[in-house]
Order: structure tokens, then sequence, then C-alpha cells
């Protein structure tokens, strides 16, 4: 099931963006350092979706418990060399370690992309950072089209990068 982030999942946030393990694989990976910074994230992400609504973060919450397994979003792309937004959106997932293996990920990305493709997003891109083999196998299940293996336009570093467009995703 996904949701919007409230406040109170700010502990479970911080349990796991704080992880050294979970955020090398993130674009920015500094471990978030306290419960403010969890509740900063979750306002961030409010802010950023009322200002454009594809760029949003949904809690990924395990229907049987309740538990927030981890986060699927949809992110603005800024270019590295230059720092514009040129229009390209970005599906990625995070999951705390408790919940790895269960297949939240992939089902919570195609219930994402379902519903941003559904409300007329063209495309969508999903850079996978060089040695991230489990992400790569999310993005295999989910049947996004591989790219290529090389520079990600977006972050420092090589990357798997995977690009579907709309009319692809639907059929």
């Amino acid at each position: 099931m996904l949701r919007a982030y409230v406040v109170d999942d700010a502990p479970r946030v911080l349990d796991t963006l704080g992880r050294p393990e979970v955020v090398r694989w993130l674009g920015s990976p500094v471990p978030m350092a306290d419960l403010a910074a969890a509740h900063e994230w979750i306002e961030s992400k409010r802010r950023r979706e009322e200002a454009d609504p594809f760029d949003l973060a949904r809690a990924i919450v395990v229907r049987e418990t309740g538990l927030v397994a981890g986060t699927v979003s949809l992110s603005r792309c800024h270019r590295r060399d230059t720092g514009e937004f040129v229009g390209e959106y970005e599906v990625g997932w995070t999951l705390h370690p408790d919940s790895t293996g269960h297949g939240h990920a992939t089902e919570a990305a195609r219930l994402l992309l379902d519903d941003v493709f559904a409300r007329g997003l063209p495309e969508v891109w999903c850079g996978v950072f060089v040695g991230n083999e489990a992400s790569c196998r999310v993005a295999e299940r989910l049947g996004l089209p591989l790219v290529g293996v090389g520079p990600d336009p977006w972050w420092d570093g090589d990357s798997h990068l995977y690009r579907v467009s709309r009319e692809e995703w639907l059929t």
C-alpha cells in the first residue's frame, strides 16, 4: 500500500535513511543525523509535491503489519553539469534492511508508475549506481528497458540507466 508520509513516520525514516548501507546507493550518500532531519525530509517531500504533482515520495506500507517498509519516489532530475531540470523524472526506491527481499520495491514502483503514466507523464528514467545489483533486479522485474551503463547524468558516478515511455508502459 502506498501513502503520503506523515509526521509519525519520522522515526522509521530516520532508522532507514540513517543507515550508511542504505544511503550509499543514493545521490547524496550522507546518513540522516537525527529526528529533526527526518521531520524536515517528510516536510520537504510534501513541499516538492505541492510544487510539482509528479515530484513525489510515498511510504511503502506493508498492509498486514502497517510497517513502513521504505520509500518509492518519482523525482525531478537536475542535470549534474548545468543544474537544469529538462523534464526528466527518475523513479527510485529505498527500503529498510528488514524489508528487503519481499517484492515491496517492485510492487510499489509498479503502482507509482501506473499512477504517473495514467496522469500523462510522457517518460520515466531510472538510474541505478553500478554495484547496486538488487535495484537492477527490481528495474528488470519492472520491465524497464536498459539504455546502457555509463556516466550518470544527474549524480556523480556510473549507473545502469533505464528509460520507459508512457506508451511502452501502458502496453
